[in-house]
């Protein structure tokens, strides 16, 4: 299920960080958990673009800038989904929201034509300041947004996420930490500095974006 956030900022993120991750070439597009539609206009407009997403407000505002949009979780929508029908089904941060992502991997890969791809990113649990709250403060603490978002059902790390993407039979075409830790002080940022090299340089990033397609059998 797709948390259904109370903050309204949660629902407009044009996501440009994502851009890289993106194929060069798509002609039908789903966006599981689109918000108001703005990721839209990072691609190409000449393709088809559907969207899914529970919050009814955002729902319909999409449905302003995108072809077809289903309102409700994937779990409520996935039935109307075409099968084999998407050459690019895009997650932003929806995947840790989805209360049995392994069916969640084996249902999308229907969904999706030969050679079709999945983008998504999906936060890192091992984030410097989640180990900050974890290790130092001792406390783990579930809040409206960010990593510990009180929807979350599953947390990832880089090792667990590449783990569940080959047990799933995905092929990593891109794999990318994004929005990079940087401090908001030269103390925190040299702290940050060594913190990473301590526990490893994917501490620094709060998201990862994949790029995967299915391994054929």
């Amino acid at each position: 299920m797709i948390g259904m956030s109370t903050d309204s900022n949660y629902y407009i993120h044009h996501r440009k960080e994502m851009i890289p991750a993106l194929p060069e070439n798509y002609e039908r597009v789903l966006e599981v958990g689109c918000g108001e539609g703005r990721f839209r206009a990072n691609l190409d407009r000449t393709n088809e673009y559907w969207g899914l997403e529970p919050a009814p407000v955002a729902a319909e505002m999409a449905g302003e800038v995108l072809d077809k949009v289903l309102v409700g979780t994937y779990e409520e929508r996935v039935q109307e989904l075409p099968e084999g029908y998407f050459d690019l089904i895009i997650c932003n941060d929806v995947i840790e929201h989805m209360t049995d992502h392994d069916h969640f991997f084996r249902s999308i890969q229907s969904k999706l034509v030969p050679g079709g791809v999945l983008v998504a990113s999906i936060p890192n649990v091992r984030h410097i300041l989640n180990l900050y709250e974890l290790l130092i403060k001792k406390d783990w603490e579930y809040k409206e947004a960010g990593i510990l978002d009180k929807t979350h059902f599953r947390f990832f790390t880089e090792k667990s996420l590449r783990k569940t993407l080959d047990k799933h039979n995905f092929q990593i075409e891109y794999f990318q930490g994004i929005n990079r830790y940087e401090g908001d002080s030269l103390l925190k940022g040299l702290l940050g500095q060594l913190v990473t090299r301590i526990l490893g340089t994917d501490t620094r990033y709060l998201q990862f974006a994949i790029r995967v397609s299915m391994v054929d059998n």
